[in-house]
């Protein structure tokens, strides 16, 4: 098979892949925010939480129940800045896997990844590892919400953790992120072999 990429191109493709990769399992774990609520192990990402507090109608009291779970609606996740966090993060994955698909391709179709169109990739990754970061960097401004104060003993405020710590996801997430905007849009650049000029 005849590849469109040069040796740096190959290594592009695959830290394409392993950043994509990082940044959307770490999106999608709710592992960003570790805590504990009536002696149970809680967590949260953007969009899911680990552990909630139910009524116990046979038992007459709340207890927590230990599954994971999407919030039931968008606006069921408990900040503004967490749903906004959300759709940013999102974007910015999709954008990270929509490069990293194209790369791999690259790797087995001739003519498909130009110097040009290599470049363009870059500036795609540098986009969308800019718009991840900004989602982790809007993260701490919803732990003041009244769910993150009540696993955090009450002491959580914006960029104030209280009890709780973040956790691996949050950084599995930034990792991608970095890893997508310094050394993937660098090596972009010298992805796609140059073009062969026909006379016509």
């Amino acid at each position: 098979m005849a590849s469109s990429l040069t040796c740096a191109g190959v290594i592009w493709a695959l830290l394409s892949l392993l950043s994509a990769a990082a940044s959307c399992v770490g999106f999608f774990m709710p592992y960003w925010l570790l805590g504990t609520q009536m002696d149970k192990p809680v967590s949260f990402g953007t969009f899911r939480r680990c552990s909630y507090p139910v009524r116990d109608e046979e038992k007459q009291a709340t207890v927590m129940l230990e599954q994971c779970g999407r919030y039931a609606s968008f606006q069921g996740i408990p900040s503004l800045e967490w749903r906004i966090c959300t759709v940013v993060t999102g974007v910015g994955c999709g954008l990270l896997l929509l490069v990293a698909l194209t790369a791999l391709m690259g790797c087995c179709i001739s003519d498909l990844i130009s110097r040009t169109i290599g470049r363009v990739a870059g500036g795609i990754q540098f986009v969308g590892g800019l718009l991840i970061g900004s989602g982790c960097a809007l993260y701490p401004l919803g732990w003041d919400s009244e769910e993150v104060r009540q696993t955090c003993d009450n002491s959580s405020d914006q960029f104030e953790l209280g009890s709780c710590q973040i956790g691996w996801a949050y950084y599995c997430t930034g990792a991608g992120a970095a890893g997508a905007m310094l050394l993937c849009t660098w090596l972009a650049c010298f992805a796609g072999k140059k073009q062969k000029q026909y006379p016509y």
